[in-house]
């Protein structure tokens, strides 16, 4: 079983610039920083003030963004895009960014999150007359765009948004501007950048310290944001929604290193760790992260227990994807492809896992059994967020309901499952409270099933 498989993926992630030289090489490093938000293909599309310059791609940002593929997107600025699929097929029609040529011009577009009545809108788009070269959400925008009677494109951009519900934040290239929007609700992150005389934006902060950007501040909810000759301009032309923002973002898909809705990620998953503590407290001779989410937050918990903390699991960061399992069984393989324990530091010990959250329950089950294994006299699981029981519409791939393992079981039920002497998880309020967030102002539907909007079947779920 691959270890990946039973951790929530990480939707995408999106990076452009406007004014800067090399803004196709920057964007590629952006991409880069951005990689963990997606790693099934990548692309960017260029200006050079007249035309568009686009190339997309299956692969790692490092493998297919070449120095030669680079020399052919000229021009002063960029969009770029790497992807993990929730919705659409994985093919190479689904890589982003999307660009067309239409009524308002040559447009380009990258978009982080997902559109729940995409399917509804493509049928309408399609009963008109539209070609989808894809199945991508996404594409519907542009589609609408192209169609949409208006002055320039960026009132064209503005018309369409104001109709479409979804989480959504959306990068527009054209020959002379960039546009940054994000939803009302700001499901998804989204930040602005300076680095000299450009502007840059990126789902994280992290993009920007690679290049030496400065981060200015966080795009807010509802702003629609025009880089172009004159500067940026900034406003709100949609209706003012109550915030929903991700607080999954803190507690395991952004990277530590990042500023995420204005709070420090890695500071976030230390208060969650301290609060579990308090919550879930438990005698033992080591706390353990299980690598690389649970790092931060099993560093607070050994903070605020006073036991010691111990990086008694090795985590292999270059695996790839596929492997052949040996016909002769090898325990636990998946996870072994991936995590391996320091036996000495386990061995007649009581350990404390910590990690980030529990989805399907088969890796944690496997990972209790291969620390047993390792000499521990006892395992007690704690996880940095509340039981996870439902699944995710807006730009999250998660697996069906009934795949949950929290979702059918109870928290007894689930500890049992996995082997654990005992289990903890961080209550809801404990979780709000560490990250700093309002309750009201974020997202929580998959530990609460309190959905911010309709979903696609249209009831609220």
């Amino acid at each position: 079983m691959d270890f990946t498989l039973d951790k929530f993926k990480e939707e995408c992630g999106i990076f452009g610039i406007f004014g800067h030289a090399e803004a196709s090489t920057l964007t590629q490093l952006g991409l880069f920083a951005l990689q963990h938000r997606g790693q099934e293909a990548c692309g960017i599309v260029s200006s050079d003030g007249v035309d568009l310059h686009q190339f997309r791609s299956q692969g790692l940002v490092a493998d297919v963004l070449n120095e030669d593929v680079l020399s052919k997107l000229v021009g002063a600025s960029a969009i770029g895009h790497t992807r993990y699929s929730t919705t659409g097929k994985n093919t190479i029609k689904e890589v982003q960014p999307f660009s067309v040529t239409c009524q308002h011009g040559d447009i380009a577009i990258c978009h982080n999150g997902n559109l729940p009545f995409a399917e509804a809108r493509r049928r309408e788009l399609e009963r008109e007359g539209a070609i989808f070269s894809s199945t991508s959400d996404t594409e519907t925008i542009l589609h609408s765009i192209a169609r949409t009677p208006a002055k320039d494109v960026v009132d064209a951009i503005e018309k369409v948004l104001k109709e479409t519900e979804g989480a959504y934040s959306l990068l527009f290239l054209t020959p002379t501007s960039l546009v940054a929007v994000r939803d009302s609700r700001g499901f998804r992150p989204l930040v602005l950048g300076k680095l000299n005389n450009a502007w840059c934006v990126a789902s994280e902060t992290c993009a920007f310290d690679l290049i030496d950007a400065e981060y200015v501040r966080e795009i807010e909810p509802g702003e629609m944001i025009v880089i172009d000759a004159d500067g940026v301009h900034s406003k709100k032309p949609f209706e003012t929604k109550q915030a929903a923002v991700c607080t999954f973002e803190h507690v395991y898909f952004s990277r530590p290193d990042s500023t995420v809705y204005g709070r420090s990620v890695n500071e976030s998953r230390h208060k969650m760790g301290k609060r579990l503590a308090l919550e879930f407290p438990v005698e033992a001779d080591i706390v353990v992260p299980v690598p690389d989410s649970g790092v931060a937050a099993a560093i607070g918990y050994s903070s605020q227990s006073g036991i010691p903390f111990r990086q008694a699991i090795i985590r292999n960061h270059y695996v790839g994807r596929t492997f052949i399992e040996p016909s002769q069984s090898i325990r636990s393989f998946g996870v072994r492809l991936k995590l391996n324990p320091i036996k000495d530091l386990i061995q007649g010990r009581r350990v404390i896992l910590v990690d980030d959250s529990i989805v399907r329950g088969t890796t944690s089950k496997k990972i209790v059994q291969m620390v047993r294994e390792s000499g521990a006299k006892e395992v007690h699981m704690r996880i940095s967020c509340p039981p996870t029981t439902h699944s995710c519409y807006y730009g999250v791939d998660t697996p069906h309901r009934q795949d949950l393992i929290a979702s059918r079981m109870t928290n007894e039920e689930v500890r049992e499952y996995i082997g654990a002497d005992s289990l903890g998880y961080l209550s809801l309020e404990g979780m709000l409270e560490a990250i700093g967030i309002d309750g009201a102002s974020a997202c929580t539907a998959c530990w609460s099933g309190n959905y911010p909007t309709l979903i696609a079947n249209g009831k609220a779920a």
